[in-house]
């Protein structure tokens, strides 16, 4: 009754918490991503499940790799605790599976093992040796402690499991009709035989328990925690690699009305008449709302990792760009948007709380990209920080008519000669004065 107790509390919230999460997400424009069905399909197997992009760096994809099958392997023996759990039975698959359980506990535990050596590394990698891409300023405060609360809450998730095999496995030995035989365990006798050999029977029952619960309690926080932390991409990593677009890397979106207006310019289609009351457009996104719901499940998709800011060139050169800041503060905003909207109830069409993107992003940041793709290629989840990048540029340049002062006078003059270089004539003089000769 107090495991049905805590589990209804627990998806009461867990359902609040991810629902606000994908209501943040549909705050933002329809996207397409044009790719098709087998190619979708085929990144997810590759990309998602396979982990292919991880392994251009092998040994922290092979530490990821030991936490990441242990993650998706203990949820068989979760399935278990879990139907334990409603039923008050102990361990209701053991002797009913034959000898595929034993099987799958030995490939359980050693698997854990392996996560719990990885997970070591990891924080040794984060606080002892403290890896630059970790202690980047946007990493400061609470983006390292959620790093590290993680890697803890593993280690903790991985003493419940052997507490609890361990104290029952020198239970199945004094009471035999209450804790059935699961088969030899390697770690788990291993365990028993070091620590909990010559204890009591009322106190291995405790410890026991103590293990099954902490193992539970442990996976419901982690669900209530993944909501506010970077590790919300061992849920999104799957949609976001599925959806990801075809494009070509470097490819940009195309702007009909400007490239109308260039080709206008230079000659190359017929001027069309413009309506001087009709207003212009805005150009480019100078907030959340302005996004696609695929850049703002993105931006929830981030795990942090820092691989594209230690590929940047603009920031190894010591530029204020960091592609992970700018995933990180298109999330903070998208949370600040969400509350205006579903929280303060402002309506979205027309929402203005008098901030935006700006308020999070500086112009150096934006104006700093060389357009490298070198961030897009480096994400091990197919994440493009580029995109947003390049609309909240857009947005200065074209709507605000504002940029680098290195940049402004070669803008004058394409439009106003058809040519980067301020010259006194028009770029294609030349050609008017051949025909005619």
């Amino acid at each position: 009754m107090i495991f049905i107790a805590v589990f209804c509390i627990v998806s009461f919230f867990a359902f609040k918490s991810y629902s606000r999460i994908y209501k943040t997400i549909r705050l933002g424009k329809e996207y397409n991503s044009g790719a098709s069905t087998s190619e979708r399909w085929k990144n997810l197997l590759l990309i998602a499940f396979g982990q292919k992009k991880m392994f251009k760096r092998w040994i922290p994809a092979f530490l990821h790799l030991c936490i990441y099958v242990a993650f998706v392997i203990t949820q068989i023996e979760l399935i278990e605790i879990m139907i334990d759990g409603f039923t008050g039975e102990h361990r209701i698959f053991a002797g009913k599976i034959g000898v595929l359980y034993p099987i799958i506990i030995n490939t359980i535990e050693i698997l854990s093992v392996l996560a719990f050596v990885a997970t070591v590394i990891f924080l040794w990698r984060r606080n002892l040796l403290k890896l630059p891409r970790f202690v980047k300023p946007e990493m400061k405060g609470w983006p390292t402690l959620d790093a590290n609360y993680i890697l803890f809450g593993e280690i903790i998730l991985i003493l419940g499991i052997f507490t609890m095999n361990g104290a029952d496995n020198v239970l199945q030995n004094l009471d035999p009709d209450h804790y059935p035989a699961t088969g030899n365990l390697l770690v788990s006798s291993f365990v028993a035989a070091s620590v909990f050999e010559g204890m009591s029977q009322s106190s291995l029952v405790i410890l026991e328990r103590i293990g099954w619960w902490m193992h539970i309690l442990t996976v419901f926080a982690f669900l209530l925690y993944l909501p506010i932390s970077k590790h919300l991409h061992i849920l999104l990593a799957f949609p976001n690699v599925y959806f990801s677009d075809n494009k070509p890397r470097g490819e940009m979106s195309n702007m009909p009305v400007i490239m109308n207006e260039v080709k206008s310019m230079m000659g190359l289609a017929e001027e069309q008449a413009s309506d001087p009351e009709e207003e212009l457009p805005d150009f480019g996104v100078n907030d959340v709302l302005g996004l696609s719901w695929k850049n703002l499940l993105e931006a929830y998709t981030c795990t942090e990792c820092g691989r594209c800011t230690s590929v940047c060139p603009a920031n190894t050169t010591g530029k204020a760009l960091s592609p992970r800041k700018i995933m990180m503060d298109i999330r903070d905003r998208a949370d600040d948007v969400y509350k205006g909207i579903y929280e303060e109830g402002k309506e979205k069409s027309n929402y203005d709380d008098g901030r935006s993107l700006f308020d999070h992003i500086t112009d150096e940041e934006i104006f700093a990209c060389t357009t490298c793709n070198a961030c897009v290629e480096a994400c091990p989840v197919m994440i493009n920080p580029l995109e947003p990048i390049l609309e909240l540029r857009r947005y200065k340049l074209l709507t605000e008519s504002q940029g680098p002062s290195e940049w402004m006078p070669m803008f004058n003059a394409m439009e106003n000669g058809g040519a980067v270089w301020q010259m006194p004539n028009e770029r294609f003089d030349w050609a008017k004065e051949i025909n005619n000769q």
